[in-house]
């Protein structure tokens, strides 16, 4: 049975529209990925994120890029736990990203959430992604 990163690959997909010095990037929708889309438009890293339709009426994401000048706002995103190695932090062991110049985003009980909220609210769980 073949495993896919869809999480992964949506964001190998900004992050090569970014290097790119696209305009928009357009993926396939899913509540993960909107949610995960939401964080880095709250987080400034990206411009616009709303729902459209792509060509064959599918759901779909439009995310507008954002950039300073002509350097992308989004300078690295990784992704940190993948679908063979899971890594699961509490909340005192979440790592910072850049000491706390970046975003690390992590999926837990009570949702998708930045890693300083999770902290706040005294949550751990599954380490999605770093952004800077």
């Amino acid at each position: 049975m073949a495993v896919h990163d869809t999480i992964g690959d949506f964001l190998t997909h900004i992050r090569n529209s970014s290097a790119a010095q696209k305009a928009t990037c357009q993926a396939s929708y899913s509540k993960l990925r909107y949610d995960l889309a939401v964080i880095l438009k709250e987080e400034g890293y990206l411009a616009d994120v709303k729902e459209a339709q792509d060509e064959r009426g599918f759901k779909s994401l439009q995310m507008k890029l954002k950039y300073v000048g002509n350097t992308p706002a989004i300078t690295g995103i990784e992704r940190h736990s993948t679908p063979g190695r899971r890594l699961y932090y509490g909340y005192r062991d979440i790592p910072r990203v850049l000491g706390g110049l970046g975003v690390a985003i992590l999926t837990t009980s009570k949702g998708l959430m930045r890693a300083r909220d999770a902290r706040a609210q005294g949550v751990g769980g599954e380490l999605i992604c770093k952004v800077w």
